[in-house]
């Protein structure tokens, strides 16, 4: 055989290969159509306003830079405006068509024929379909931050009302120390707030255009980036165009920080289910949160409270799922397909119970007479009386820690209570733990003993004090207020520049008419 120095036509083993390349013959399978083409359809309402915004800024974008003909970008517009005033529900989004993109190019292209072809230019389906991502995500975000902020706002004003009601605080569900509700309640102010503002975080990763990456090393097309981003009402635009297509670190952070905005509700509404009950009375669920049981008369269910520890539980398992489907290499739509539907559900599912774990709060009972009862009946004083041990009479803790315990034990055998504890008690105890004498026989312990004079000595910062109770609660108030006017103005800076967008489009169409008329 003569070598020319030109590549040889392929042998018949290997032309089979050839039909890997190339786009597929033929419509997908039914099996596709069921199962992945239905499941992104199923998100389409999602993303159908970001979609008909990221296609008139791209339109807008092309005919600016000369790319797409007058004549076509005038088509474009109009049906693209006409796809705005239509609701995902009632748009022809069909998974037969394939994914959401493929059927908004049928419906194009059915109404302006190959005109809705310009679309493509310099930019894949990902690119719009990020975008869409992105415009959902931080409105919902922006949402999910001012319920935050209204339910730290809703838990630090109840503090507040309560930084005189007498508590026995718990650890594993026994006495531990004196406190108060207020105290105990601002406690998941804090963290809620922290959660709010990790969000904040969260949607400044969100709010960054990835406009303009084409599929993974830009566009000639559409040399600057910036274009896009500001008709969308992004910060900017995402640096690296493969980054831009492909990142998924700002969802997962997204995704977690409301996982834990939602377990800190969890346990709030844990503690709340125990004292609801009769054997604590604490508090009572008011009776638009609560359900009866269909058996039982005398039942009266937390119902809400089942909600919130259920909600947080399912962002744990979608938070999970997520990360098990973003281990993918890189370049692969896999955790991407799912994101779109995931991601904005897994954030409205956070918003919804915020918001129900605020009216729970607003609306609670508090039962100050049962909890100051439970705390005058028990022993909750006993650090407070070891400490005074120890210092009057010279011990160290260890010892005079022993001391109390015993004396504590002992007063419990006889059905006594903390406040009844004396001297001589001590004097008893400190023979059988050391044989040593206290000195303390005869001397006013009242106050000591008094559960509301030991809060009232917690002024360190942070304390249980009533004072500085009601100043982390004011505090709280001001933070919360804060971050709900900062989410506000968010809002309204993503609907002016989506409205310009819309405006921009019709006067497009106006001025294009007027050109030819």
């Amino acid at each position: 055989m003569i070598d020319n120095g030109l590549p040889s036509a392929p042998s018949a083993h290997h032309r089979g290969g050839l039909d890997r390349l190339g786009p597929p013959m033929g419509g997908p399978a039914q099996e596709l159509i069921d199962s992945g083409f239905a499941l992104e359809n199923a998100d389409a309402p999602l993303l159908h306003t970001g979609l008909n915004l990221a296609d008139i800024a791209h339109v807008i974008d092309l005919h600016e830079r000369g790319v797409i003909p007058h004549a076509a970008a005038e088509q474009l517009m109009r049906v693209l405006l006409k796809a705005v005033r239509t609701s995902a529900e009632d748009f022809p989004y069909d998974p037969a068509f394939g994914e959401p993109y493929n059927s908004r190019e049928r419906y194009f292209t059915a109404q302006i024929g190959s005109d809705a072809g310009w679309l493509h230019a310099g930019r894949p389906r990902r690119e719009a379909v990020r975008i869409a991502l992105r415009l959902h995500v931080r409105s919902v975000l922006e949402d999910l931050v001012e319920d935050a902020a209204e339910l730290a706002h809703a838990i630090a004003v109840v503090a507040a009302e309560h930084s005189r009601t007498w508590l026995p605080d718990q650890t594993y569900l026994q006495h531990a120390q004196p406190s108060t509700f207020g105290h105990y309640l601002v406690s998941f102010a804090y963290p809620v707030l922290r959660d709010a503002e990790r969000l904040m975080d969260a949607f400044e990763w969100v709010n960054t255009s990835p406009g303009g990456a084409g599929c993974v090393n830009g566009s000639r097309l559409l040399a600057d980036r910036s274009r896009v981003a500001s008709l969308l009402g992004f910060e900017g635009f995402i640096e690296h165009t493969r980054d831009a297509m492909w990142q998924i670190d700002g969802l997962i952070a997204a995704l977690s920080h409301a996982s834990s905005l939602l377990t800190t509700q969890s346990k709030l509404a844990e503690d709340l289910e125990i004292w609801a009950s009769n054997e604590f009375d604490y508090v009572t669920i008011a009776d638009g949160f609560s359900r009866s049981s269909v058996l039982m008369p005398q039942k009266r269910n937390p119902y809400a409270l089942s909600i919130i520890r259920g909600a947080a539980g399912t962002l744990i398992g979608r938070l999970t799922g997520f990360l098990a489907v973003s281990k993918s290499p890189s370049a692969r739509s896999d955790n991407l397909i799912y994101a779109y539907g995931e991601i904005p559900r897994a954030l409205d599912l956070a918003r919804r119970t915020t918001r129900l774990t605020s009216g729970v709060v607003r609306s609670l009972t508090v039962n100050a007479d049962q909890m100051w009862a439970a705390l005058e009946s028990g022993f909750s004083q006993a650090t407070d009386l070891a400490e005074f041990v120890m210092q009057t009479c010279h011990l160290d803790y260890r010892t005079a820690y022993q001391v109390v315990g015993i004396a504590v034990r002992e007063a419990s055998r006889e059905g006594l209570r903390g406040i009844d504890l004396d001297g001589a008690r001590l004097e008893a105890a400190a023979q059988q733990h050391a044989g040593i004498s206290l000195g303390l026989e005869g001397q006013d312990l009242s106050d000591i003993l008094d559960p509301r004079h030991i809060v009232e000595t917690r002024t360190l910062a942070g304390g249980a004090a009533p004072p500085v109770v009601e100043t982390m609660a004011a505090e709280c108030v001001k933070k919360a207020k804060s971050l709900r006017d900062r989410a506000r103005a968010q809002r309204t800076s993503f609907e002016q520049a989506e409205a310009a967008l819309v405006a921009e489009a019709g006067d497009f169409i106006e001025g294009e008419s007027d050109d030819r008329s």
